[in-house]
């Protein structure tokens, strides 16, 4: 009888031990995702890398400003968030969406079994592929894999992935998604930027059931890695095996970029990226690593989620926001407009950052109606404009009285934005640059008929139009 009740007292202790083991990582967890939404490191604690290849590849990202995000998956037949619902620990936040009646543990068989009727019979890489040129996108940044475990790749150490028999798309010929869509955008001359989540809540080696947690799923693993090096070791090799598999089987790799930034040394879940980054930058020199949160010299470039930093930022960074309202496609979602993208555009390129808009694809393999028409209509304004964003670099006073400014080849570059159509364009513009030039000319069908500079800046006079409705912006070359 004392026997017994010592197992049961012993018990009792480690489901305690494990509620405080979770409620430790949930804290860790926290404080580098908010509702799903990541935070982004300080410049003051950036770790500028060593290798010259890498320093020169980050010159070639700040060249390239503007960059397609894509989150996509079996997800997309829902149209909710991606993976975030099959987290017990998230479901205050991210199961608003889930309008059926279902527990938690059927949601997250249903879920898992996504990959069954997964058949994107309408997609079409070049297509694809050439809309992101019409917009004028540098690079392609994809979901390879979420936090689901969902590969869209021909991984050969999943089974759940597109080209598994069990998934319909297994013998389409672009099964093989992340193949054939990274060739398409290469062709194309766009930069590939293979996204990837660090964790994943398909594989035993991460989520288990048979611990003392249960079923109670959270970010992290089911597990203490410290207690069970052995088990983590082996979602370690799994890990790193991937990350391999994409970084030498799959053609030239611009960058990885890697999300889920709770899984790090600091909260206890080692993966040793710098391992496997630098045994792949043997085949794939000088490729830019992101690795989101962690900091440190494997994140190259720091990646503000749905928000713009409020100051110019001295390191090479990048905001990735939706063009929706989800980062995942949604049903019925509301595009921004391209006047609200290239607004949005262009207060990220004065501030020296990048914009990875993102675009979440339709179950059937197409992009949204809504969001290629927001696309096209940012292409059609940067070839008009991109000199005043592409390659450039920033220059003083940065933004000011409504006034955004970069430079480039000995030019710098005045950029006044319209948030309205209702907003009233005058032929009159104050441009706040002290800096020196003997000559102002107007990008586009606007003609300078004067200027004159006086303390602060300069005074410009345009030719008098009759406009119904103000430009998205107007583009000053000073020089």
């Amino acid at each position: 009888m004392e026997e017994e009740i010592l197992q049961v007292k012993e018990s009792a202790e480690e489901a305690a031990s494990e509620k405080d083991k979770a409620a430790e990582e949930r804290q860790a967890a926290a404080e580098a995702v908010v509702a799903g939404v990541h935070n982004y490191s300080r410049e003051e604690s950036y770790v500028t890398p060593s290798d010259p290849r890498v320093l020169k590849k980050l010159e070639w990202f700040k060249d390239q400003k503007l960059g397609l995000m894509m989150h996509w998956g079996p997800y997309s037949q829902l149209g909710i968030v991606e993976s975030w619902a099959l987290s017990d620990g998230d479901a205050d936040w991210s199961r608003h969406e889930i309008d059926w009646e279902v527990t938690g543990e059927e949601f997250k068989k249903e879920y898992f079994a996504l990959n069954k009727t997964f058949n994107p019979l309408r997609f079409e890489p070049e297509k694809w592929a050439d809309l992101a040129k019409e917009a004028g996108m540098k690079y392609l940044l994809f979901t390879t894999k979420h936090h689901d475990g969902f590969c869209m790749w021909d991984s050969k150490y999943s089974d759940y992935k597109t080209t598994a028999p069990d998934c319909p798309f297994h013998t389409h010929k672009y099964a093989d998604i992340c193949a054939h869509l990274f060739e398409s955008f290469r062709k194309r001359g766009v930069g590939i930027v293979a996204y990837f989540s660090k964790a994943d809540w398909h594989v035993d080696s991460y989520w288990k059931n048979d611990t003392a947690r249960g079923n109670f799923k959270y970010r992290g693993p089911s597990y203490n890695p410290k207690e069970n090096p052995e088990e983590w070791e082996r979602f370690v090799t799994f890990t790193q095996n991937q990350i391999r598999e994409l970084g030498t089987n799959y053609g030239k790799l611009d960058a990885m970029w890697f999300d889920a930034g709770w899984v790090c040394p600091q909260s206890g879940q080692d993966i040793r990226l710098g391992e496997i980054i630098e045994e792949i930058r043997k085949v794939q020199p000088g490729m830019l690593c992101a690795d989101r949160t962690v900091g440190g010299p494997y994140e190259n470039y720091v990646t503000p989620e749905q928000c713009v930093p409020e100051k110019p930022l001295s390191i090479p960074w990048e905001s990735c926001i939706t063009l929706g309202t989800s980062f995942s496609f949604k049903y019925e979602d509301e595009y921004k407009s391209p006047r609200q993208v290239i607004c949005l555009l262009v207060d990220i390129v004065v501030k020296g950052g990048n914009l990875a808009i993102n675009v979440g694809p339709q179950p059937d393999g197409r992009i949204p109606a809504g969001a290629v028409k927001s696309l096209k209509g940012m292409g059609e304004w940067l070839r008009e404009y991109g000199e005043a964003i592409y390659g450039t670099r920033v220059c003083a006073p940065y933004k000011k009285d409504g006034i955004g400014f970069t430079q480039k080849d000995g030019s710098v570059y005045a950029i006044q934005t319209f948030e309205r159509e209702t907003d009233r364009a005058e032929d009159t513009v104050w441009i706040p640059y002290i800096g020196d030039f003997s000559e102002i000319t107007a990008m586009g069908d606007e003609k300078v008929v004067s200027f004159a500079k006086e303390e602060g800046g300069c005074r410009v006079v345009l030719e008098a139009r009759e406009r119904k409705t103000a430009p998205i912006a107007r583009v000053f070359c000073l020089k």
